[in-house]
């Protein structure tokens, strides 16, 4: 009696290797920005040579008559620091997202190079068109490569059938593509948390100037004086919303800035994978 042995299925495997990168470094950005705010406000705005009264050298010193308008920020409060760092933190997840996306993009526009690589999946030349992945580089680049990668070996297949090879090269697609988005997504949540919480922050420091600023006015019965100084107090307090508003102002534009150049790239990948696959069915019926 013949053997009969099972018949192993197998499977293939995907060309796509995960991308390593921790988020740790995002996360300990924010908390340097806010160090680095507090010394700003401290050290640099609050420096007892901008201002004719200085009492102190604590976490949170005592300062009256500031010499300048600028230093007129010190006296907002403990609020002002953070709104500080939440501005530096907008700029520092600005700069890196302007330089990852840009990277994305590629070395030249997408539709071209999405033009050249059908142009020889055409003229069947899959290495011609591995080469123009190359150049291309970026997230579309990146996905077509992977793709054609699978194209490839596809075109050599004899066990699967034609629908079964379109799968398999939209399921490498697929990966590819799972991978590239997160990296293009990445980080724009402090923009957009920003975005909402400055203002929120500003409002804060503003009322809690407000509220200093009112009890000083209680204690003083000083008439003409104190009218003075209450109105001193208020200017000083508006400049958490002034800094709440501007840096929640920057984070919107430069996230919506952000999201509609990763949609742009994201259709790049969708058109990239529509691509491979039409021109595998259509080609290698």
């Amino acid at each position: 009696m013949a053997d009969v042995r099972p018949t192993a299925t197998v499977k293939p495997v995907t060309s796509v290797q995960a991308k390593k990168s921790g988020n740790s470094i995002s996360w300990l950005a924010p908390l340097l920005c806010v160090v680095v705010g507090y010394i700003i406000w401290r050290f640099v705005l609050g420096d007892a040579s901008h201002f004719e009264t200085a009492v102190g050298n604590g976490f949170w010193p005592e300062r009256e008559g500031a010499k300048g308008g600028l230093y007129k920020m010190y006296q907002g409060g403990i609020i002002v620091p953070i709104l500080i760092g939440c501005m530096l933190t907008v700029l520092t997840f600005v700069i890196e997202r302007f330089l990852t996306i840009a990277k994305a993009g590629g070395t030249s526009s997408n539709a071209d190079f999405i033009r050249k690589v059908q142009y020889h999946l055409a003229n069947k030349n899959v290495d011609a068109a591995l080469a123009e992945c190359d150049k291309q580089k970026g997230s579309v680049g990146n996905v077509m490569k992977a793709g054609l990668h699978r194209y490839k070996e596809m075109t050599t297949n004899n066990e699967l059938s034609t629908d079964q090879k379109v799968m398999a090269i939209q399921k490498e697609v697929e990966e590819a593509t799972s991978l590239e988005l997160p990296m293009l997504e990445k980080n724009l949540v402090f923009l957009s948390t920003i975005a909402s919480v400055a203002t929120l922050l500003g409002l804060l420091g503003t009322v809690m100037g407000m509220i200093r600023s009112f009890s000083a006015l209680g204690e003083d019965s000083g008439g003409g004086a104190a009218a003075g100084k209450l109105s001193q107090g208020i200017s000083e307090a508006l400049y958490n919303t002034a800094l709440g508003i501007g840096t929640s102002a920057i984070a919107i534009i430069f996230y919506n800035m952000f999201t509609t150049k990763i949609d742009g790239i994201t259709y790049g990948i969708d058109e990239s994978g529509f691509t491979l696959t039409q021109s595998f069915a259509s080609l290698y019926k």
